[in-house]
């Protein structure tokens, strides 16, 4: 009987402290992480501007003009990857991760390395076919996926 109360009270005393825990809030907005085109630092991280741009917007309408093509909002198992390619006629000259996921610790930590990462290998490659980085599979799948809706938009 006297086992009962006592296992009791600590399962009782257990649970209220587990309750009580509060979970930690994300730092802010997330930052946006570019390509670093024409820094010379190979990568970029920046603050987000109020809104990004909902499909595209061009500086002028000729084939060299430069303009900036958003893609679409991917939902990865972690959250939302989306990109923003800045194009000088067709081809990439930079872009720019506007949503990655960094709620926790451990996303902020993989995507500060896994997504400049990304940004070059698309500017190489000038396409969304582009090898996945080890670590960061389900970002890597939903920024090409991103992409490749980005350099859709762009073509027309």
């Amino acid at each position: 009987m006297r086992r009962a109360v006592v296992t009791s009270a600590a399962t009782a005393a257990g649970v209220v402290l587990l309750l009580s825990l509060k979970p930690h809030e994300a730092a802010g907005p997330a930052p946006v992480i570019g390509s670093g085109a024409g820094t010379g630092s190979g990568s970029d991280v920046s603050q987000p501007s109020e809104a990004p741009a909902p499909s595209s917007s061009a500086s002028a309408t000729g084939t060299g003009a430069t303009r900036k093509v958003s893609g679409d909002t991917v939902n990865t198992r972690y959250g939302p990857v989306q990109v923003q390619v800045t194009l000088a006629g067709s081809r990439i000259t930079a872009v720019d991760v506007v949503k990655y996921p960094n709620s926790e610790r451990r996303d902020r930590e993989i995507n500060s390395s896994a997504l400049p990462v990304l940004n070059q290998e698309a500017i190489s490659a000038q396409s969304a076919a582009i090898d996945v980085v080890s670590g960061a599979t389900y970002t890597s799948d939903g920024y090409v996926r991103s992409l490749q809706s980005a350099l859709d938009r762009a073509k027309g």
